[in-house]
């Protein structure tokens, strides 16, 4: 896979807000669109750097984070923008949005939350899921998905496949950067795998039906660790057009958090 590029190669000085988004950016549905896994990760990562808003306290962490999709992303420049919405001592909602072409493409809201030490009272993690290398199924893009972001991931399977209908089991990681010359963070990883939910548990042909969500939200009782990012997903679809995909993420230590996806679904 060396021929595979970063996701983006930034456009400004490494504290920039501007980015081109590479072909490891596109998703299966469209040529000339983003899958919303990479956006995800660099709104993220603007959110990262948004400074508390009292040096003074606790550190804080991410705990909820929701994209609202306002329409295609396209595999082009892009800006990233965040900022502080509701400061706190403990408590803080932070904001984000990616532009493209001089238009509003995604919205991001995030909590964050105050850290402490509740090791001793915790409870209701799901159980792990072996190691990517005990995984089954080494999948690779199916006939009809279109490459890029699909080709830029690594992708192990313990219950279905790529393309066989869902629910599914996978572990996941990239093969590239998510920004060329930089180290993602763990949570960016995760924010990259978190929006392949809809695809591990897809039950649908997507050579014959469109099933594309509208929003992710991902909720974490802990931040994520290291390279894979695993993912217990599966979908419903309703009887009017709208389906749902739920999924509970992992990392090599156990249990990290949860995704939902709002889906939008109709013939192609």
């Amino acid at each position: 896979m060396s021929e595979l590029e970063p996701f983006y190669k930034p456009l400004d000085d490494p504290g920039g807000t501007r980015f081109y988004a590479t072909f490891s950016t596109t998703g299966p549905w469209f040529a000339d669109a983003q899958h919303l896994g990479p956006p995800t990760a660099l709104l993220i990562r603007a959110l990262e750097r948004c400074p508390q808003s009292r040096p003074d306290t606790a550190p804080m962490e991410l705990s909820r984070i929701t994209v609202e999709v306002l329409g295609p992303v396209p595999a082009a420049e892009v800006s990233v923008h965040a900022q502080l919405e509701r400061p706190g001592r403990t408590i803080e909602l932070l904001a984000a949005e990616m532009t493209a072409g001089g238009r509003a493409v995604l919205r991001a809201r995030a909590w964050r939350l105050a850290a402490g030490d509740t090791a001793a009272v915790a409870v209701g993690h799901a159980e792990p899921l072996p190691g990517p290398e005990k995984a089954a199924t080494r999948s690779e893009r199916p006939d009809g998905w279109l490459p890029g972001f699909m080709d830029a991931m690594e992708w192990r399977f313990f219950r279905g496949s790529l393309g066989t209908p869902g629910p599914g089991v996978a572990w996941m990681r990239q093969r590239v950067p998510l920004i060329d010359g930089e180290e993602p963070s763990a949570l960016q990883r995760l924010a990259v795998v978190a929006d392949s939910a809809n695809g591990v548990a897809a039950v649908l042909d997507m050579r014959q039906w469109l099933f594309v969500n509208t929003e992710l939200t991902i909720h974490l009782h802990r931040p994520p660790t290291g390279e894979w990012i695993g993912l217990d997903a599966a979908t419903v679809v309703g009887p009017r057009g709208c389906g749902t995909v739920a999924a509970t993420l992992f990392d090599g230590s156990g249990h990290v958090g949860r995704v939902a996806q709002s889906l939008t679904i109709r013939p192609r």
